[in-house]
C-alpha cells in the first residue's frame, strides 16, 4: 500500500506535574489541540506556514515543530522534506504544553509519511529537541503524554529516556488560564534548591498515591493525592487567586489539582462532566473578579496522544 504524501494531525493540550510530579507525570487533554498539515516533499528541509495570528517563528531552526523536524530528518537516510501548515489550538505559554503539542504533532505526522519508521520513544526524543528550544532545557513531562495519550511517568532521562505509560483514568479535567505572562525560567528561579526530607518523604508518599489512585479509579485516593508540598508553595505568589480558585473548585466539587506546568494555567480534576463544568465556572469567578481575562477549556482526559485524523 503506497504512504500517503499528506496528513492531518491532532496533537493535544497536557497538563505537567500534576500536583506532586514535578518533571515526572503527565496528561493528555482531549481539548485543546493543534491541527498540523504535514506534506512531504523531495526538496530537502523543513518549510513552515502559520494558519493562526501568535507570529510565531517560520524558520525552522527557532521553531519547536521545526526544530522536532529537523532532530528527526536526521535520523532518516534518504533526501526528503516537509512543508508544514500549523494551527495552534493551544494558545503559547499557556502552561497547557502548546510547544510539545506543536514537536508532537509535527514528528508524529512526519512519521506516518514514513512509514511508522520509528517507535513512540523515539518519537519522544526528536520531539524534546523542539522543546529545548521552547524552554532550554531537555524534559519530556509535556512531551510524553502528547505522544503517548493517557498519563505517564518520565522515570528517566539519562542515561536514557524511559517513559512509562499507563492507562488513562476516566476523568473529567477543568482548566482555566489566567491572561498573565509567568516565563517558565523565572517559575525554576523560585524553586527550593533544598528540601526538608519530612517535606520529601509527604511528596514521595503522593506520587505513590497518586498512580496507585489512578490505576484503581479511587478517586477519593487521586484527590488525597494531588498535593504539591515542594513546587506549588513556591510558585503560587505568582498566581493572583490560587488559594481562592482552589477552595471555589473544592467546594463545587473538584478531586483537586494545581499549577498545570510552570503556570499560569490551574488544572482540577473532577469525576464527570458536569462537575467540570461547574468546577470551571467557579475558577473562572475569582479571576472575573480579580479583573483578569481568562480562558476556560473543559474536556476528558484523551487515551490517544498526537495522531491522524485524515490523509
Amino acid at each position: 500500500m503506497p504512504l500517503p504524501d499528506s496528513v492531518l494531525v491532532h496533537s493535544p493540550a497536557t497538563l505537567s506535574n500534576l500536583g506532586c510530579g514535578f518533571d515526572v507525570f503527565g496528561l493528555a487533554l482531549a481539548a485543546p489541540y493543534d491541527t498540523i498539515r504535514l506534506r512531504r516533499t523531495e526538496a530537502p528541509g523543513v518549510r513552515i506556514r502559520h494558519l493562526d495570528g501568535y507570529g510565531l517563528p517560520t524558520d525552522p531552526a527557532r521553531n519547536v515543530a521545526g526544530v522536532a523536524l529537523l532532530a528527526l530528518l536526521a535520523a532518516v537516510p534518504e533526501a526528503v522534506g516537509f512543508d508544514m501548515e500549523i494551527t495552534k489550538g493551544i494558545m503559547p505559554g499557556s502552561g497547557v504544553g502548546s510547544s510539545a503539542a506543536s514537536a508532537a504533532g509535527a514528528v508524529v505526522a512526519a512519521n506516518a509519511l514514513l512509514g511508522n519508521r520509528f517507535s513512540q520513544l523515539e518519537l519522544v526524543e526528536f520531539a524534546m529537541a523542539g522543546e529545548a528550544v521552547a524552554s532550554g532545557a531537555r524534559h519530556a513531562d509535556n512531551i510524553a503524554p502528547a505522544i503517548f495519550g493517557g498519563f505517564t511517568v518520565v522515570r528517566a532521562l539519562e542515561p536514557a529516556t524511559d517513559i512509562v505509560a499507563l492507562p488513562a483514568p476516566a476523568l473529567w479535567v477543568a482548566v482555566v488560564h489566567p491572561q498573565i505572562e509567568i516565563k517558565t525560567k523565572d517559575a525554576r528561579q523560585v524553586l527550593p534548591v533544598a528540601v526538608p526530607l519530612g517535606l520529601a518523604v509527604r511528596q514521595w508518599a503522593n506520587v505513590a498515591g497518586l498512580v496507585a489512585g489512578f490505576l484503581t479509579a479511587d478517586y477519593a485516593l487521586v484527590g488525597r493525592s494531588l498535593g504539591d508540598y515542594i513546587v506549588e508553595p513556591a510558585r503560587a505568589p505568582l498566581i493572583p487567586g490560587l488559594a481562592e480558585a482552589r477552595r471555589r473548585a473544592l467546594a463545587a466539587g473538584a478531586l483537586g489539582g494545581g499549577i498545570s506546568g510552570s503556570g499560569p494555567s490551574l488544572f482540577m480534576l473532577n469525576r464527570d462532566e458536569a462537575t467540570a463544568h461547574a468546577v470551571a465556572e467557579a475558577l473562572g469567578s475569582v479571576f472575573a473578579e480579580l479583573g483578569l481575562a481568562f480562558n476556560l477549556y473543559v474536556g476528558p482526559v484523551a487515551a490517544k496522544g498526537a495522531h491522524v485524523v485524515a490523509e
